[in-house]
């Protein structure tokens, strides 16, 4: 920024407004920076906003501080009754966030001829905050989904039927709170107007949506996340296209694919398969001994998946906190609420 000349002003009241929104900002974000550190454990956000509060300071002149007349401040110490119904971290940020912009642009206003450093500075700092909330936002939503993620102890994968939508919603209304759309067989046209549809479902009942293999598909449709195979594309440039907030599981069918999948920064895995599976059929079944090695090796949400159903699902029930992944034992059950009950049951 080139070298400006801070003039005093004229009027002593506008020295004290300066110096009153300097703090305001300053202190707003000093709340945004906090949150971001430690809650959200986001040093980038923290130290971007530390850096602006700095970058304010340095421009608190002695004549701004010099006006300030506190006592004499009217409005000291007044609040307002929205203050207390900020319930969340998020709504305390916000509202934070809010209060440096109006600060900002007071500061723009009174400082464009006095002080055109700091009137320049003000609006900088005033667009990134917009940005900076959009980031926290999504933050936010991808901490949602993950929680979501860590206590769902099954997992429904969709297979090619024509009551798939029903199916799904008897799934949802029994309790099933992630779903893999899973289709080999419908032109993208169809799979897409499909997925829509089971996307819009489960964001009703708070379920999370997963694409199987399609990252275009989910972000067309807006998906949760996506699931990826051994032979899929890397999980670097997935989360490339998906950013942060999106969710990336990976199959996995040995220890190797499960410390990789940890590595490159998956959020959840899928081992298998443990019995012979029909949509499977050329890998070979890695059994119940090893499916307890692989969840020894992982602290992901990691999901058995591969033939599993209710002839053979008490073979895996010694294992504790177990994750399960189904796709016919729901999909071609007679009563898909029911199935999706017992299961539940099963698991909890």
């Amino acid at each position: 920024m080139k070298s400006m000349t801070v003039t005093p002003p004229s009027d002593n009241r506008i020295a004290q407004l300066i110096d009153a929104n300097l703090d305001r900002a300053r202190e707003g974000l000093r709340v945004m920076e906090d949150w971001c550190r430690f809650g959200l454990k986001r040093n980038d956000l923290s130290i971007q906003i530390k850096d602006w509060r700095h970058q304010l300071g340095s421009l608190h002149h002695k004549i701004y501080r010099e006006a300030r007349l506190t006592s004499e401040d009217p409005a000291m110490g007044s609040s307002h009754p929205l203050q207390q119904k900020r319930l969340t971290p998020e709504d305390i940020f916000i509202a934070n966030s809010s209060r440096v912009q109006e600060a900002l642009r007071v500061l723009e206003e009174f400082t464009r001829i006095t002080d055109p450093k700091l009137s320049e500075l003000a609006t900088r700092i005033r667009y990134e905050t917009y940005e900076i909330e959009i980031k926290v936002l999504n933050v936010k939503e991808g901490i949602d989904k993950r929680q979501i993620l860590k206590e769902c102890p099954l997992y429904l994968i969709t297979a090619n039927s024509q009551n798939l939508k029903e199916i799904v919603l008897q799934a949802l209304e029994a309790g099933i709170k992630i779903v893999q759309y899973r289709e080999k067989f419908l032109k993208d046209s169809q799979k897409v107007n499909q997925a829509k549809d089971l996307a819009s479902l489960c964001k009703k009942y708070n379920s999370l949506f997963i694409v199987n293999d399609r990252i275009d598909i989910a972000l067309a449709v807006d998906a949760d996340g996506i699931h990826l195979g051994q032979e899929d594309i890397p999980t670097k440039i997935a989360r490339d296209l998906l950013g942060d907030q999106k969710i990336i599981g990976r199959s996995t069918h040995c220890l190797k694919d499960i410390k990789n999948a940890e590595e490159e920064g998956c959020d959840y895995i899928g081992i298998g398969p443990i019995f012979p599976s029909e949509t499977k059929k050329k890998l070979n079944p890695i059994g119940i001994d090893y499916l307890r090695k692989g969840l020894k090796n992982t602290l992901l949400p990691a999901f058995a998946i591969g033939g599993i159903n209710s002839s053979n699902i008490n073979k895996i029930n010694q294992i504790n906190n177990l994750r399960i992944a189904v796709s016919n034992a729901i999909i071609n059950s007679n009563d898909p609420f029911s199935k999706t009950k017992e299961l539940l049951k099963f698991l909890t």
